[in-house]
């Protein structure tokens, strides 16, 4: 960038729970996303991007720090986070920037089951919004969008209700401030953080019009669908007999809400085209996580699978990034922030554990370089059982279980689906020592001493609220 360029500004969006394989880009016909697949055709396509802990407040909390789940203490959701980490948004501030956030958080609550509260749901001015000073209209979380029940907070504990679709309005509202932050002087990063397609996947979750998109489409059951669930999976991943036999059902609500999601997708780019901020704006569009919709078992995210890690990742710069192409380096969450960093020319914060792989998003370098990928517990709760690391290369993807120290290897390229584990064939031995190796190796660059749930509830928090700082 020369001297005398103006910094990019930053517009992230990430969606909740959209798997990459739900997507017209990526192949499905069943998707209605054809915003996203032009967005794709004007963007260079990270196509082998995986979250690193693939449920909403361990991916939200390494996405604004660079750091791994067992450096941020983000061990589950709904606890709240921790304030005293050099974040994405203190950078930007450091630098000139305004910010803003808009959207779902899902790092302040701290009390499972009582979410709606507003002492769980407003997030207060200060540390906890963790750098975002600007405009902040947000809410910790919750998963119902329609008028009446979808409601935000500014700077006070009162809930504002939405007037529209949440989806719809939130769009409506980053349009208003993108107005807003162009006509001042510094750089600005803008986070949009969009709930859809987040269960429940019940009708009145979705526009009507978009539902009956969909009334003719079949839905079928994942070619890796098993009766039986997943015997490592908590509360959040097992299937009811009920809930298997609604699961079609779903994908159409869940389908329904992807394309309400690609339209206003298609709205935002035309109106940042419009504002001509694509001339000089950083522009990604992304997910959080995935989902399984009963394959391997299991519903919900939070395991290695590929329904569960892989998620789109499409980066914009005009005059900077090439249009119309892919790259295949493995991209793990901790890598976005200083990857970002990096292209605006920005410092890395020293504690960022993440890679800066900005090279490789230009396309001057490539790495061979996997994701090291982890659970650190249930989704929400305590209990111990479900602990697992992993490690995911462009190839491979290799993985371990804390309970019993079971180990599983897949080829992805030649089984996608995942349905074949090689760990135990003798002409893998070598393919699955390696790694191990290379997964630990980078555990042990992190102090990650692969400990089960126990051991963070009894040291780490008070209260559902963390108060561990040795790793940070």
């Amino acid at each position: 960038m020369k001297n005398n360029e103006k910094r990019p500004n930053l517009i992230y969006v990430f969606a909740d729970q959209l798997r990459y394989f739900s997507t017209g880009y990526a192949g499905d016909t069943k998707a209605q996303t054809s915003h996203i697949d032009a967005f794709c055709k004007e963007s260079t396509d990270l196509c082998q991007t995986v979250s690193g802990h693939p449920v909403c407040a361990p991916y939200r909390a390494s996405l604004l720090t660079g750091k791994y789940t067992t450096s941020t203490g983000m061990v589950i959701n709904e606890i709240r986070m921790n304030t005293n980490h050099e974040t994405f948004a203190d950078v930007l501030n450091e630098n000139g920037y305004d910010t803003a956030y808009i959207g779902k958080w899902h790092m302040y609550a701290a009390e499972l089951g009582n979410h709606y509260d507003p002492k769980n749901s407003y997030i207060p001015q200060g540390r906890d919004r963790l750098g975002f000073d600007g405009y902040f209209a947000g809410y910790n979380f919750r998963h119902e969008y329609e008028v009446g029940t979808a409601y935000y907070h500014l700077d006070s504990p009162e809930k504002i209700y939405y007037d529209k679709y949440e989806p719809d309005a939130q769009v409506d509202m980053a349009i208003e401030q993108l107005h807003n932050l162009s006509e001042e002087e510094n750089p600005f990063a803008l986070f949009l953080s969009i709930g859809t397609p987040h269960d429940p996947w019940v009708p009145e979750n979705v526009p009507k019009e978009y539902l009956d998109r969909f009334k003719d489409t079949k839905f079928e059951l994942p070619p890796n669908y098993l009766d039986e669930n997943d015997p490592y999976a908590d509360n959040w991943a097992r299937l009811s007999e009920e809930e298997r036999s609604e699961l079609t059902e779903w994908m159409r609500v869940y389908y329904a809400m992807v394309a309400n999601l690609d339209d206003n997708i298609g709205r935002l780019m035309q109106s940042i085209k419009e504002m001509g901020l694509d001339e000089n704006s950083i522009i990604v569009f992304t997910s959080d996580h995935g989902e399984l919709f009963g394959a391997h078992g299991r519903r919900a995210k939070n395991i290695f699978y590929e329904e569960a890690i892989r998620v789109p990742f499409l980066i914009q710069w005009k005059g900077h990034l090439a249009a119309d192409a892919q790259r295949d380096f493995v991209f793990n969450t901790v890598d976005i922030m200083p990857s970002l960093l990096s292209l605006m020319q920005l410092p890395i914060p020293k504690k960022v554990e993440g890679t800066d792989y900005s090279k490789c998003i230009e396309g001057e370098e490539d790495t061979k370089d996997g994701a090291l990928m982890m659970c650190t517990g249930p989704t929400a709760a305590w209990g111990d059982g479900t602990e697992w690391r992993g490690y995911r290369t462009k190839k491979y993807t290799y993985a371990v279980y804390k309970k019993d120290g079971k180990e599983l290897l897949f080829d992805d390229q030649k089984d996608p689906y995942q349905m074949h584990n090689l760990a135990e064939q003798a002409e893998y031995k070598d393919v699955l020592t390696d790694l191990k190796e290379a997964m630990w190796k980078k555990m042990d660059g992190i102090n990650d001493t692969f400990e089960h749930n126990s051991y963070y509830k009894e040291n780490w928090v008070k209260d559902r609220i963390i108060v561990h700082t040795a790793t940070i």
